[in-house]
């Protein structure tokens, strides 16, 4: 049996909500087999992020060169990544190994308040990975902190933004609505032809823990399924919103639990 591999280049979660280990659950949920590369270990539950430790840019291209050296991967998924020395390794390693279907998740902050990427990382990501991306899908305070501007308070706001990172280098944008306000979850997606507006009801919980992750694991799955971008998008919507819906069918932590990623098999 052939499946289509993604790989997954992330911090790691011990708690399992998030980073590469929501990653791991998005792609087997969705018929994909996935490969890793950790980026960074974090001590962290449901509750807190209590430590960071990096994972040096030089053991980072060993785990991409023996990833790329054996498996066909057919998308990847960039999540958290720390420290400048990383975003520049990763995207070295993606000229090298000619990686296609990459969708960037730009994680800065966790949801709890602390910083996942170094603030003079900020600027190399703009410059050298946001360009070869095939996707860039930035909540709104990470897409206000890429263009230097206030965060957006509504879709019009929402939707110039979007168009503005596609000015800076982004080949599409997946400009993601969450943190608005409003009975509706709206994200954005834009490519320079295409715009879709993506609503979705806003379901009333706190178990949203690695949301963000696991939509742009989502979307890399689809890819590598071999799906069009704008329906890969659409589909890991529809994915992460029933994921959200059914989160509180689990009780996990005492804190913001995760997502309920196999909602449909359980």
């Amino acid at each position: 049996m052939t499946i289509p591999i993604a790989l997954s280049i992330a911090g790691s979660d011990p708690s399992a909500g998030a980073g590469i280990q929501a990653d791991l659950k998005t792609f087997s949920a969705l018929g994909v087999y996935g490969a890793t590369v950790i980026t960074a270990l974090t001590a962290q539950n449901t509750e807190q992020v209590a430590a960071i430790e990096a994972v040096s840019p030089a053991f980072v291209t060993a785990q991409i060169e023996a990833v790329c050296g054996d498996l066909a991967v057919a998308a990847v998924k960039i999540g958290m990544l720390g420290t400048r020395g990383v975003v520049e390794a990763v995207a070295i390693a993606l000229e090298r190994h000619a990686l296609r279907n990459v969708v960037l998740d730009p994680v800065m902050v966790a949801g709890s308040g602390r910083e996942l990427l170094a603030r003079d990382a900020v600027d190399i990501l703009r410059r050298v990975l946001v360009p070869r991306a095939s996707i860039v899908t930035p909540n709104l305070p990470e897409a206000a902190a890429l263009l230097g501007e206030p965060q957006a308070q509504e879709e019009a706001q929402m939707r110039t933004q979007a168009e503005k990172l596609l000015r800076v280098g982004a080949r599409a944008v997946l400009l993601k609505g969450g943190h608005a306000g409003g009975s509706e979850s709206v994200d954005f997606f834009v490519d320079g032809r295409v715009e879709l507006r993506l609503p979705a009801p806003r379901v009333e919980t706190r178990n949203t823990h690695g949301s963000g992750c696991t939509l742009s694991a989502a979307i890399a799955a689809g890819l590598a399924k071999g799906l069009p971008l704008a329906e890969a998008v659409a589909q890991a919507k529809a994915y992460v919103t029933a994921a959200i819906a059914a989160a509180d069918r689990l009780s996990v932590g005492r804190g913001a639990g995760p997502v309920h990623h196999f909602h449909e098999w359980w």
